[in-house]
């Protein structure tokens, strides 16, 4: 019941109460229903309400185009800066000195980054090979797609596309790999299919770069594909958004580039698209 009908209640509940007590056989008033705690909308919600307004009840080709327009408005950080992101992005939660590397899952001091062996380095999870557009400001420094990574591991994946199978990868426990693909450890494979399907909606090839886009095979070379679809999909179902990549999700969106990936907020639209 409002406040509204509670304060019109009162008058009337005095006055009973008057009358019992005149009647010598006084009751006690009835406690007044308490006022409903007000809810409160929910993250997804508000970003559901905002920020993705223009895709919802959307799919397929609609729905790609749509998260296409809204996440392409974003800032775009220099090479340089993208240290100093992963930094942030990727800190380890039980140590704000570490950052948490994606394949090996080691926990590893941020300021040991560089090319010597041991140090981390930042891993292009789209290959910047394929589709050939290097560490340009762009896809090359998007940051929904780049991720701490040890140096010697990080060359192992190498520009190999996404499959399951493989040997074991030396100083990555739970990583395969074999002469065309690579297959990460289990709690990063949704992680790894989210961070691809984002730069397929991302770079449609509207703006200089090349339209990336993930298909069903291995071996794709400088084409601007990657694959195999058919696994990541699978991958993302298996491996849902946990709270490290919502976390990370959430930096880039408020501190960095201004977007967000719209398959760690909305899992299920990567079925929708593809």
């Amino acid at each position: 019941m409002s406040r509204r009908h509670l304060r019109h209640r009162r008058p009337l509940l005095a006055t009973l109460a008057a009358f019992a007590i005149l009647g010598g056989t006084a009751a006690a008033a009835p406690a007044a229903t308490p006022a409903a705690a007000p809810t409160t909308a929910s993250p997804l919600r508000v970003l559901d309400d905002t920020y993705y307004q223009d895709a919802l009840g959307k799919s397929g080709t609609a729905l790609k185009s749509a998260l296409h327009e809204i996440i392409s408005d974003q800032t775009k950080l220099s090479y340089s800066q993208v240290w100093e992101a992963l930094k942030d992005t990727d800190e380890d939660p039980a140590n704000s000195s570490n950052v948490i590397l994606l394949y090996t899952g080691r926990s590893q001091s941020k300021n040991s980054n560089g090319g010597s062996v041991g140090d981390w380095n930042r891993e292009h999870v789209w290959a910047k090979s394929h589709g050939d557009f290097g560490t340009a400001t762009g896809p090359g420094t998007d940051i929904h797609h780049l991720r701490p990574e040890d140096v010697t591991v990080n060359s192992i994946r190498g520009n190999k596309d996404f499959d399951n199978g493989g040997s074991a990868v030396s100083g990555a426990p739970g990583n395969y790999t074999d002469s065309d693909s690579f297959e990460p450890r289990d709690a990063v494979k949704g992680d790894v299919a989210r961070m691809l399907l984002y730069m397929a909606v991302r770079y449609e090839g509207d703006d200089s770069f090349p339209d990336l886009e993930p298909n069903d095979k291995v071996n794709n070379g400088s084409a601007p594909n990657i694959g195999r679809l058919s696994v990541l999909k699978t991958w993302s179902q298996e491996d849902p958004p946990d709270t490290f990549e919502k976390r990370r999700n959430d930096v880039i969106f408020d501190q960095y580039q201004h977007n967000r990936n719209p398959f760690i907020d909305h899992p299920e639209w990567v079925g929708s698209i593809w």
